[in-house]
């Protein structure tokens, strides 16, 4: 990558509090068109006329071109979309971490807007919204029928005003009527912990524009809370963490990765679409950047790791976990994540809107397509956390959405993954549930303490500090 640092962005969802993206204006903008097929713009004429004339209501021609453009765009898959002024304007700050809306990543399944995932400390993770949810109603208003641009526009508004979500959910007999105020969400990308001596714990909930460089503060703030000395074990968890830019998933993969190695390379149609992502500054920083990496304390490089993922990790996390996997520089814990292995461009149009186009699939460095399949863990450990709830616990994939683009990879013979002999450990996970289902009581995830950023009682992470120990024990008796 030379020039212009190119960003992409990877999550491809539509987003209530706004759109994490970083723009990029490739060669592709500026191409000639294509020769345009006359016998199908002749019926597109036609249909315009028949509407303009016929139609029970007068429409505006802008409202039926802007609906032909949504249509074309949404038909391909779930991500590419068209910007009016105003969504490209939010897109444009979106990046910075402060966002107006509800706090929820969504996206369309059968006509209605279904939960991927909410974010932490936002309205609708404290009103209790859960990933799966499908919302059918938005205040009075029937969300089937809408596009999904139409339902994030009704579902932002100004910050303190209320809206009423109608939410089915997978076990519940009706559905759930939440109230949401609201608000100016200010995300924390970065949260880390020294859980206990020697033994760090860094949470990333999205991959925003800043998100790198406060890795790196927080290693060495880590460091610090460890008197000065260097850690034996960090989890690094990317738990329902939605992606974000591809740069600084590339940052975050380079921040423990050996100086050269690949993170990531994307396969497209054009020259723009075909790219090899190492760690060299190039890929992350823009011109005149300071290298911010250079920074970060030796340790890093070296230290044991365990990377935490589950169906809410997607895109730039399951770059990140991929690319830790293949350089067999974590063991990678937790269940199948999203599978979200799509490149989106924003492509900016001359009357200040804008097309956000899938353009390219990502691979991991050994060439490992993400798409509609996700990251197989190294080790499988469900979430040990049950309700009385009937039915079993529902999660959405990108194999789930309408349209999703394939994997390219699937007619192929199937080859030896990391993690394909992976067992879960059923034995220990059956015996919590027994345990929680004999008290009798609905088991939500566990509640953070005030100040805590993970659960003492958070089974996944408590079984990630225990390998890390493991691992550490091994590696301090190899040295």
């Amino acid at each position: 990558m030379s020039g212009k640092l190119k960003q992409f962005s990877l999550i491809g969802i539509g987003i209530v509090f706004g759109a994490a993206l970083t723009l990029n204006y490739p060669a592709i903008a500026e191409r000639e068109p294509e020769a345009l097929p006359i016998e199908d713009l002749r019926a597109f004429s036609e249909i315009f006329g028949k509407i303009k004339s016929d139609y029970v209501e007068p429409v505006e021609d802008k409202k039926l071109i802007t609906e032909a453009i949504n249509g074309m765009l949404s038909g391909l898959d779930p991500h590419s979309s068209y910007l009016d002024n105003e969504a490209f304007k939010e897109l444009q700050v979106g990046t910075q971490g402060e966002f107006g809306g509800l706090g929820i990543e969504v996206g369309m399944e059968d006509g209605f807007v279904k939960v991927v995932s909410p974010i932490e400390d936002t309205p609708a993770f404290k009103a209790g919204v859960k990933s799966g949810d499908l919302v059918i109603k938005l205040d009075d208003t029937p969300v089937k029928g809408m596009t999904l641009n139409d339902a994030v526009k009704k579902m932002r508004g100004k910050p303190g005003t209320d809206i009423v979500l109608t939410i089915v959910r997978k076990g519940e007999g009706k559905p759930l009527t939440l109230t949401l105020t609201r608000a100016v969400i200010k995300i924390k990308s970065v949260k880390y912990k020294l859980v206990e001596p020697n033994y760090g714990y860094v949470r990333i909930t999205q991959f925003q524009e800043h998100s790198g460089e406060n890795l790196v503060s927080a290693l060495n703030d880590l460091q610090e809370q460890n008197k000065g000395g260097g850690l034996k074990g960090l989890v690094l968890d990317l738990r329902n963490d939605p992606g974000g830019l591809l740069n600084t998933a590339v940052s975050v993969s380079g921040a423990f990765l050996k100086a050269g190695d690949l993170v990531v390379y994307t396969d497209g149609r054009t020259e723009d679409a075909k790219m090899r992502l190492t760690n060299a500054r190039e890929n992350y920083l823009r011109p005149g950047e300071s290298d911010y990496l250079k920074n970060l304390p030796a340790w890093t490089k070296t230290v044991p790791m365990v990377v935490l993922v589950n169906g809410g990790s997607a895109s730039a996390s399951e770059i990140v976990a991929g690319a830790l996997q293949d350089h067999k520089r974590a063991v990678v814990l937790g269940t199948q994540t999203f599978g979200k292995g799509s490149v989106q461009t924003i492509l900016p149009l001359n009357n200040g809107t804008a097309i956000k186009l899938t353009t390219a699939r990502y691979f991991t460095p050994g060439g490992r397509s993400i798409q509609a399949k996700g990251i197989t863990p190294d080790i499988i450990v469900e979430d040990a956390t049950i309700s009385n709830n009937d039915g079993p616990k529902m999660e959405v994939r990108e194999a789930d959405l309408d349209k999703h683009l394939t994997n390219n990879q699937e007619a192929e013979a199937s080859k030896p993954e990391a993690g394909k002999d992976a067992k879960p450990e059923k034995a220990k996970d059956e015996k919590a549930k027994d345990e929680k289902a004999s008290t009798g009581k609905k088991d939500a995830k566990p509640k953070l303490e005030p100040g805590e950023i993970v659960s003492k009682a958070d089974y996944q992470f408590n079984q990630a500090l225990t390998l890390l120990k493991g691992l550490s024990l091994m590696q301090s008796r190899k040295e």
